[in-house]
């Protein structure tokens, strides 16, 4: 990884479990303050999308289980369409 590259850490919820340490997961975007505050977007409303994400190897390997309903901290592929789950926090 070079310098100039950041890992995208999110929040997400867990909403299905998959065969093979896979999980359906759905990351919560709140709205940017600069949008709200000029009322184009209403605070309630928030963006969600669904993204596949495994199991990172130390979860596996110390087995840590993961749950429908579980609140799991994550690092984004830059690529698009799948995360890396490095840690539950509920």
């Amino acid at each position: 990884m070079s310098e100039g590259e950041e890992k995208k850490t999110t929040v997400g919820t867990v909403e299905e479990v998959l065969p093979d340490s896979l999980f359906r997961v759905r990351i919560t975007n709140p709205p940017s303050e600069a949008l709200a505050e000029e009322g184009a977007i209403q605070a309630e409303q928030t963006e969600s999308e669904l993204v596949l994400a495994y199991l990172a190897g130390k979860m596996r390997l110390h087995r840590i289980r993961v749950l429908v309903g579980d609140q799991v901290d994550m690092v984004l592929d830059p690529y698009g369409g799948r995360a890396r789950i490095v840690r539950r926090l509920t």
